[in-house]
């Protein structure tokens, strides 16, 4: 089994960028939170979640993101379902979904990153200032967080089986755990 601190050596051998590694954590702490209100194991889902875009700074475009990283994973002793997770949150490679881990990566992949962004507009600049209505609103203005794709918020929420409210929450309470770490507290 893949443990965190193996996953985290990992992540740091490839990312070298402040604003990806603190993506990775932002997802890592969301799939935590998801696995704790599944039931499913966390240490499982949090090495997923770290892993999930490892190699997004070496191919950060869709012909070789996250394909490309597969085989340098399968090298590290990755397991095939944390692989085949990787795998399937890339909406492009057109995998489906089949697991509840798969389909939880793709559901807070985007919306991790679309929570903290909100975080960081507020004065505070604090998680514990963010309510589903403000990210709801946020959603709506085209201009803000670009290239947040909201239709993968959207479905993401859709494959769990989560009313989106419920989705948000869930990710906003996971990442207030974390907040110190995320640059989100205040």
């Amino acid at each position: 089994m893949m443990d965190r601190d193996t996953a985290w050596k990992i992540l740091n051998e490839f990312v070298k960028g402040d604003t990806l590694l603190k993506h990775c954590l932002a997802v890592e702490v969301a799939m935590r939170g998801y696995a704790r209100r599944f039931g499913e194991d966390e240490e499982r889902w949090v090495v997923t979640g770290l892993l999930h875009d490892f190699e997004h700074e070496m191919h950060p475009t869709a012909d070789k993101h996250p394909a490309a990283g597969a085989p340098l994973l399968r090298e590290r002793g990755v397991p095939e379902d944390i692989i085949r997770a990787i795998l399937s949150h890339a909406e492009y490679l057109g995998l489906e979904r089949r697991s509840l881990m798969e389909k939880t990566l793709y559901a807070v992949d985007e919306l991790a990153s679309f929570v903290v962004a909100v975080a960081l507009v507020r004065p505070s600049k604090s998680i514990r200032e963010v309510e589903v209505s403000s990210v709801k609103k946020k959603m709506k203005d085209k201009a803000f967080a670009r290239a947040v794709r909201r239709d993968e918020i959207m479905a993401g929420a859709e494959q769990l089986g989560v009313p989106l409210d419920e989705h948000i929450a869930t990710v906003i309470a996971a990442l207030q755990e974390r907040a110190a770490e995320l640059g989100i507290a205040g």
